[in-house]
């Protein structure tokens, strides 16, 4: 009988644990803050894009903010002008776990993609000279905008959300992130530039590199870049998952690889996650429901 109430007693923590990951919206949280479009910051790196700026609610730019960046900034806010009427709810999000004290105070700039150069901007660009497939590298090697693309966003982005939202906020903390293509970027942020970026939020991440086919080099060379060049855990938090339908269904094989990255290189469950969420779809409706937890293991 002990061995049974035992048994029930873990089962109970294990659903209480779990239902705290797995907190939910109100309509409460619709609507609050405010979002500006920027549309006339021009570069000098790569072609000019839009910015989404979400605003806590009675923002104040002489207070400390934190500030998340994110990829494929048009899918983040508003579902009625996606192209899968899909959205992050990341405002919805921040508007809840702000005033809940669950993260420090923060705004969301969100970097449009490209478009038909979306690919050329996230793959991580120097992780390129790992491939030694012939098929991939001399004539046929893709042109990379990365670097360029990391270039625009350290030295003409950042500035500018500084000086325009950011004026008392010295010494504020700086996470990236994104999902699929947008995961492998922002991994590719930190580790390119660790004095700049805290954190980074990498869901769904695309590890395949590119389309799924059979003796893909990609994925190794990825994975040979990041075991080289991977920046000291002190200070530095990486959150990564994964679930297994859809396009998802091909991230569960490399878990333990990127595992043996992170934990033989002085990381720990404190500042690195890779979780795996069963049944869980590559989409917004999916990283919706759990975009509270990196967040929360970030902003925090």
């Amino acid at each position: 009988m002990l061995n049974k109430n035992l048994l029930l007693l873990t089962y109970i923590l294990f659903l209480n644990l779990q239902s705290q990951e797995l907190e939910t919206l109100s309509y409460s949280h619709l609507n609050q803050g405010s979002i500006e479009v920027i549309t006339d910051l021009h570069s000098n790196f790569v072609e000019d894009r839009n910015l989404e700026v979400w605003l806590p609610p009675n923002f104040n730019p002489k207070s400390n903010y934190d500030l998340l960046i994110m990829h494929d900034g048009q899918n983040l806010f508003d579902g009625t002008k996606t192209w899968n009427k899909q959205e992050w709810k990341l405002d919805e999000w921040a508007s809840k776990l702000i005033p809940e004290k669950k993260v420090k105070p923060f705004i969301i700039v969100g970097i449009y993609n490209s478009g038909e150069n979306r690919w050329n901007d996230y793959f991580p660009e120097n992780a390129y000279d790992f491939v030694n497939d012939k098929r991939y590298i001399d004539n046929n090697k893709p042109e990379l905008h990365a670097n360029a693309y990391l270039e625009y966003i350290v030295n003409e982005l950042i500035p500018f959300v500084r000086s325009k939202y950011l004026t008392s906020s010295d010494d504020f903390s700086i996470v990236i992130g994104g999902s699929s293509m947008g995961g492998l970027i922002s991994m590719y942020a930190v580790f390119e530039y660790p004095e700049i970026f805290d954190a980074a939020i990498c869901m769904s991440t695309h590890w395949t590199g590119a389309f799924v086919i059979n003796n893909n080099p990609l994925p190794d060379a990825i994975f040979k870049y990041m075991s080289e060049n991977i920046p000291k855990s002190n200070g530095k938090k990486f959150y990564f998952d994964y679930g297994d339908q859809g396009l998802d269904e091909n991230y569960p094989q490399y878990s333990k690889k990127v595992d043996s990255i992170f934990l033989s290189n002085g990381y720990s469950k404190n500042n690195y996650k890779n979780l795996y969420f069963k049944n869980e779809w590559h989409s917004e409706d999916s990283w919706n429901k759990r975009v509270n937890i990196p967040l929360k293991f970030t902003l925090n």
